[in-house]
């Protein structure tokens, strides 16, 4: 029984960790930073913490909400499954876009130290005034975990939690490492060329759900 329940929990888990990665790892000014004040060695643990504690709690509204949005109009749900892969198949054809040019994270030198209360503030308008947070997290995301089974929907938030933690603490903790390679172009093009199979495969796992016939 155990067995049986881990091979199927495996799947959703993995599905929730390979999606956020995907979504997350971007040049972007939040990620910016938090590597800027990683290599500064400030605030690091509170805005790490902060960042991945967001993620999850957005992600947990999705997938709960949209559960209960998809239960209350079942119908809603094949739509939003044929919408979901239709996004992740444009991200995966935006990734492979970028991975053809050169492009870098590079963070900011320099500039006075920032209180803790000052770098929250601004990690907090990084993350939250973002529109595309939303959209991935709490619609993206969101919908494509509330169509798992009920009992297998908190291994999906697990999943993509621990993918957006392992990515914050990684690139906080990990600044002075990651930095260089961050730098190179030729680094982001592989990620990108990466992240667009990813979400190509994703797409095709997605459109299949969505045109299975149901189960009776």
């Amino acid at each position: 029984m155990l067995s049986t329940s881990f091979s199927q929990a495996l799947p959703v888990f993995m599905q929730g960790l390979v999606l956020c990665f995907g979504l997350i790892v971007a040049i972007g000014a939040q990620n910016a930073f938090l590597l800027r004040q990683g290599l500064r060695r400030e605030h690091v643990v509170p805005l790490v913490l902060f960042c991945a504690l967001a993620d999850a709690l957005l992600i947990s509204a999705g997938v709960l909400g949209m559960a209960q949005a998809l239960g209350a109009h079942p119908g809603f749900a094949q739509a939003m499954a044929l919408a979901g892969a239709a996004f992740l198949a444009w991200y995966g054809w935006q990734a492979l876009q970028r991975a053809r040019h050169a492009s870098q994270l590079q963070a900011a030198d320099g500039g006075p130290g920032l209180s803790r209360g000052a770098a929250l503030a601004q990690v907090a308008a990084f993350t939250l005034l973002n529109p595309h947070v939303y959209l991935d997290t709490v619609m993206l995301m969101g919908s494509i975990g509330a169509q798992q089974p009920a009992g297998l929907r908190g291994w999906f938030i697990a999943g993509a939690s621990i993918a957006s933690l392992v990515w914050f603490c990684g690139l906080g903790f990990g600044a002075r490492w990651l930095a260089p390679l961050f730098a190179k172009p030729r680094a982001w093009q592989v990620l990108d060329g990466l992240i667009g199979l990813t979400m190509w495969t994703l797409a095709v796992l997605l459109l299949q759900h969505a045109l299975a016939p149901a189960s009776v």
